[in-house]
């Protein structure tokens, strides 16, 4: 496994297995130095989103980069206030004028918005259809929501982007998608780097002579999720990929299993209808 590695989804479609998250990264020369820099080292996965306002920026990375475009996977998702029908359906066309592409890798709901995630999922069907996104999924569906869009749609997800993390090991979402054979995203999987100095991961870091970060990032890639490490410092988006060259025990995979707090840093699904 390498930072070129790809894994393959439902529809045969090759995802790379790390991406650069690009939440919280400022439009403008934040994102687009950021996107330039990670594409620069050899990242080919990058995760926006219409919420995050830096599509713009990501499109314009990805075309002044000079890898092909087919070499690059890129997500966005359509936000809450867009979600319905035709409204998902004009929220796509804005992001792929925005970004300015003729197609997008993978395109997200972002959030299981009560009424609307129904009529959301059926413009998703239609843009794949359409090959307007070459793959479609969700993110931040519980199991409860996972059970509602594949019993009411011919068509399933093909990836669940979830918060996800040592600290929050969603183990029965991930068994859940593994069984339906639906790729698991990770995003936060550091944590905002509120566990760095957790004595137990630590430990761990220095055992194998590596940070906390990429502790963290080479356990969720093991458990089998693609992973979405955000950072907008040229040194953080390398030490964020510099977990190739060593593998977590799996008496330490073990021991990490008992990270799990269910230790949120960001929105909670659970309790969405």
């Amino acid at each position: 496994m390498d930072i070129t590695t790809k894994w393959k989804l439902n529809n045969g479609v090759e995802i790379p297995v790390l991406g650069l998250g690009t939440y919280l990264s400022k439009p403008g020369k934040e994102t687009y130095e950021a996107v330039r820099y990670a594409l620069d080292i050899g990242y080919r996965h990058i995760d926006t989103a219409a919420l995050y306002a830096n599509e713009e920026d990501v499109g314009k990375a990805v075309r002044d980069s000079g890898v092909p475009r087919e070499e690059i996977f890129v997500t966005t998702k359509v936000w809450n206030s867009d979600q319905g029908y035709d409204t998902t359906i004009n929220a796509f066309y804005k992001s792929l004028k925005k970004l300015k592409f003729d197609y997008i890798d993978l395109y997200l709901i972002h959030w299981p918005q009560p009424k609307t995630r129904i009529d959301t999922w059926r413009a998703l069907i239609q843009l794949y259809d359409d090959k307007k996104a070459s793959s479609i999924g969700v993110s931040n569906y519980t199991i409860r929501h996972m059970e509602e869009v594949l019993h009411g749609s011919p068509f399933k997800p093909l990836v669940n982007q979830i918060e996800f993390s040592p600290y929050l090991y969603q183990k029965d979402i991930l068994s859940y998608c593994n069984r339906r054979n639906i790729i698991v995203e990770a995003y936060t999987p550091l944590v905002r780097g509120k566990k760095f100095k957790d004595p137990k991961l630590v430990e761990l870091a220095e055992k194998y002579s590596k940070t906390p970060a990429q502790i963290m990032i080479r356990w969720a890639l093991q458990v089998g999720t693609v992973v979405l490490p955000k950072s907008i410092h040229p040194e953080r988006i390398k030490e964020n990929a510099d977990i190739f060259d060593f593998e977590i025990s799996e008496d330490d995979m073990l021991l990490m299993e008992d990270f799990n707090e269910n230790y949120r840093v960001a929105w909670d699904p659970t309790k969405i209808e």
